[in-house]
């Protein structure tokens, strides 16, 4: 039987997706947000789903709906409080989601980095192999009715992922991120225990990380990594080429047989990894995993590349620096014999504060560096800190750059420009773009 359900903060990278599984499952589905245009709407738009602007008389008018509020709102925003005020039927995001995936077999994807890539990476292969749901915090969403599997990217800040209880949970790492909720690395621990405590069937957990190593479960927990003897799912034999990656996993001495990616970074050979487990742990067939995996194309604003001209431009949402080392080690991988630049754009002043020498020296593993000025939020527009920073930590130094400015990028012929950042890093690239087609009128 079909619901009705109002979305408050509809263009957000979780409700969007979620709002687009409900409205393909049959439901019927609106949403309110700002005005200002964001990457997340296209696909709503494309489903029909209307976008109206934020209004108190929204709430009067849908008030036979079920409410879903943003995590973003607080109780003054202005439709969330008109809906207090009405008594209307509201529930949070989280609780929107754990309803959903109550009603298949769930995977949840969690993890200080790499969540994402490897939501994206599972869902792709899921897909194609049995009816799956499948919510990824990137903005994308897709929903089947009766779904067998629902895949789920399940995000630690405010420890949000806490409500839900996944059949099975894949956790990629642990790392003191957001030091604007969290206390430390132990604080970030506790959450993570606590998400898989909830867990029901297993975990399959990376086994290089010291912090997940300490997990005290009651269900199985299956590392994977490249460790004989400690891995139950083991990586061997890894072939890293410019087109790709091909490697061996075994599951506690039984082959499993060769995978190849056609991404790069050792990361990301992780990643698969922990997808072909989870698909092993269920019985799927691991031909049509093997399969899929090859014709994995990559998520959005996770290298993604392009050619301009002479120039290879790559997009990251890197932001810490474990990120920040992965991306550059995959550029690396994929272009060897060509000069790596990083356009790198500190977000938020706290993460800076946090993580000033960790950021110079992941960034130093390219051959040039370039900052920004930093990227605040919300909750921080200014702080006592600056790229400046962290450019004098940077062996060798970095050069700060401007929107207005991005003319010392061109004494680079022929390079690999990684951007990366999680704030606005796109307008540099958007403008460097520019300023590559004036000089190089004739780019393909």
């Amino acid at each position: 039987m079909s619901k009705k359900y109002y979305f408050i903060g509809i263009k957000g990278t979780g409700m969007g997706p979620l709002a687009q599984i409900l409205h393909d499952q049959g439901n019927e589905v609106v949403g309110s947000d700002i005005s200002q245009f964001t990457y997340t709407q296209a696909p709503l738009e494309k489903a029909g789903i209307t976008i109206l602007p934020f209004d108190a008389k929204n709430i009067e008018k849908y008030q036979d709906y079920t409410f879903v509020r943003g995590n973003a709102f607080e109780d003054d925003q202005v439709e969330v409080k008109a809906a207090l005020d009405a008594g209307v039927k509201m529930i949070t995001f989280p609780e929107a989601v754990a309803e959903q995936i109550a009603q298949a077999t769930t995977i949840a994807v969690a993890g200080a980095h790499g969540k994402t890539s490897t939501t994206s990476m599972l869902a792709h292969v899921m897909k194609n192999v049995a009816r799956t749901s499948y919510l990824i915090g990137d903005g994308t969403g897709h929903g089947v009715e009766n779904s067998e599997f629902f895949v789920l990217e399940a995000d630690e800040y405010r420890r949000h992922f806490k409500p839900y209880h996944p059949d099975y949970a894949i956790l990629t790492n642990i790392d003191f991120d957001h030091p604007d909720y969290y206390k430390n690395l132990e604080d970030v621990f506790s959450a993570f225990e606590d998400f898989a405590k909830g867990v029901k069937k297993g975990i399959v957990a990376w086994g290089d990380d010291p912090s997940l190593q300490k997990l005290s479960v009651d269900v199985p927990l299956y590392y994977y990594g490249d460790v004989s003897g400690r891995d139950d799912f083991l990586i061997q034999d890894v072939d890293k080429e410019t087109n790709g990656s091909t490697f061996s996993v075994s599951f506690r001495g039984q082959d499993l047989g060769r995978f190849f990616i056609p991404i790069f970074g050792q990361h990301n050979i992780f990643n698969a990894t922990a997808v072909i487990a989870v698909a092993y742990l269920e019985g799927l067939d691991l031909d049509g995993v093997r399969e899929h995996l090859k014709t994995y194309p990559g998520v959005k604003r996770r290298f993604s590349e392009r050619k301009v001209g002479a120039a290879t431009i790559i997009d990251d949402y890197a932001h810490h620096p474990t990120e920040i080392k992965a991306t550059l080690d995959a550029a690396r991988q994929e272009h060897p014999d060509k000069e790596i630049v990083a356009v790198f754009q500190p977000h938020t002043f706290t993460r800076v504060i946090a993580y000033k020498d960790e950021f110079a020296k992941a960034l130093s593993k390219a051959d040039t560096v370039y900052l920004t000025p930093i990227f605040g939020s919300a909750r921080e527009a200014s702080g006592t800190v600056s790229a400046e920073d962290i450019a004098k930590e940077i062996p060798g130094g970095a050069t700060i750059i401007s929107e207005d400015n991005l003319s010392p990028l061109l004494a680079h012929d022929d390079a690999v420009f990684v951007f990366m950042g999680a704030g606005d890093i796109e307008k540099y690239e958007f403008a460097f773009e520019k300023l590559l087609g004036q000089i190089q009128p004739d780019r393909s």
